[in-house]
């Protein structure tokens, strides 16, 4: 079975390519200059968007190198506490909306630090899956496309992850 998925695996790329070089030579597309463009606009974007990524990038270092995540860490242990988060998810807690690359250095030493087969482990590695890099997020969309006002989209993407912060810690409690 494994030998199979693996195979499945290592072809699908490859055969999605191919249909799309086959679909676009039926439907009569010039592929190239349709490639071409696409990569044009792709370029266009990056460019567009770039402002935005060194503005995020910024505010995390600044975020990070001041204290600010050691201080809302400090903040969140009663409540973290309270819903049973482990004192030493905290931080990743705070960290994981705002940063991804972020987060996923303090998983590798929470993990480190602890095992992979800790509870404390299998909350952080749950709680990677099951939350998003909000922040991040947004100042790379809504800059591609120029959204100034995001209204509601902060606060319900921090209520998502706060839920998906509390059925990390449930979930594990549960199975493990």
């Amino acid at each position: 079975m494994d030998k199979i998925l693996n195979i499945i695996s290592i072809c699908s790329i490859p055969a999605m390519i191919t249909i799309i070089i086959f679909h676009g030579y039926i439907k009569g597309v010039n592929l190239y200059d349709a490639f071409v463009e696409g990569a044009s606009e792709g370029f266009k974007t990056s460019v567009k968007i770039m402002p935005y990524l060194v503005a995020i990038f910024i505010a995390i270092g600044i975020f990070k190198e001041s204290g600010a995540l050691e201080i809302f860490s400090n903040i969140l242990l009663l409540p973290g506490r309270i819903i049973g988060i482990p004192k030493e998810i905290i931080p990743l807690v705070i960290l994981k909306p705002i940063s991804g690359s972020g987060s996923l250095a303090m998983v590798k030493d929470i993990v480190n630090t602890y095992g992979a087969d800790s509870f404390i482990g299998r909350v952080a590695s749950t709680m990677m899956g099951s939350s998003e890099t909000i922040f991040y997020t947004m100042a790379l969309y809504f800059g591609a496309i120029g959204i100034k006002n995001s209204r509601h989209t902060l606060i319900c993407g921090l209520m998502a992850h706060l839920a998906g912060v509390v059925s990390a810690v449930m979930i594990c409690k549960i199975i493990f």
